[in-house]
């Protein structure tokens, strides 16, 4: 081989070996100074408010368990007359117990000599009150334990009369809290020697009585009797129906009540 054939061999061989080295740095990663493509994270999840916590329901009102005999005939009439004394202040005596069953027995029942009270025992809520009359010799003579209770909540609620405690004049038919129908068929025991027993029906807002029956002579230890009464009262009402006896120092000196619904 000629001498500039072998320069020129050379010279081919050297550039081809430059371009192989060139090519062989450009096939690795990214310059120096071009970064990586940074790693995309992943997005953070949408920040979200704790529910809103569903309010309790108000507490139902506790059914009243009695029949309201009186003075009130409603929880809402209660509540009115809680509201107003609240304002200014009437009628201080639903507040007593007492006076409540003196009023009950004067008033409603129209049993004017029952004007005393001989005992009572009140537990939160509930009061049973002793009422009587006056004998001659000065004592008082027990009539009946009416059974009263608060009707509603809150200060200021009234005392409310739901029945009596018998001891010997009770008033067992009807079934209190029942529903009658007039003529309505009454009846209990009674412990007494020449008893004659009498009974009214009585509603709140009527000053006379819707019905009455009796002159049942009665007597006895723990003896029965019955006989029925006919009424006037509107389907639903809660009436009063009351038994009593006397005519020894007074006309009524015992009585028992039961409070029912109108069918």
């Amino acid at each position: 081989m000629s001498l500039t054939n072998r320069l020129v061999t050379v010279l081919v061989t050297v550039l081809a070996t430059g371009l192989l080295v060139a090519g062989c740095g450009s096939a690795g990663g990214p310059p120096a100074s071009q970064s990586a493509s940074p790693r995309s994270s992943s997005p953070a999840a949408p920040a979200t408010s704790a529910p809103a916590a569903t309010p309790a329901p108000a507490p139902a009102a506790t059914p009243f368990a009695y029949q309201p005999l009186f003075p009130f005939s409603s929880l809402a009439d209660a509540q009115a007359w809680q509201a107003s004394y609240a304002s200014g202040g009437h009628q201080p005596w639903h507040l007593s117990a007492g006076q409540t069953a003196v009023a009950f027995s004067q008033g409603y029942l129209g049993f004017t000599q029952i004007n005393k009270v001989a005992a009572q025992t009140i537990s939160g809520n509930d009061a049973h009150v002793t009422v009587g009359l006056t004998l001659p010799n000065g004592h008082i003579s027990a009539a009946a334990i009416v059974h009263l209770v608060k009707y509603g909540t809150g200060q200021n609620a009234p005392w409310e009369v739901v029945g009596t405690d018998d001891t010997t004049l009770t008033l067992d038919i009807p079934a209190y809290g029942t529903t009658v129908t007039s003529p309505v068929k009454i009846g209990g025991k009674i412990t007494g020697v020449d008893e004659n027993l009498r009974a009214e029906v009585r509603t709140l807002g009527t000053a006379a009585a819707v019905g009455s029956a009796g002159g049942v002579p009665a007597g006895g230890q723990a003896t029965p009797w019955s006989f029925t009464v006919p009424f006037s009262a509107s389907t639903g009402q809660v009436i009063t129906i009351v038994v009593h006896t006397g005519g020894h120092v007074a006309s009524v000196e015992r009585f028992a009540v039961t409070g029912v619904r109108v069918g």
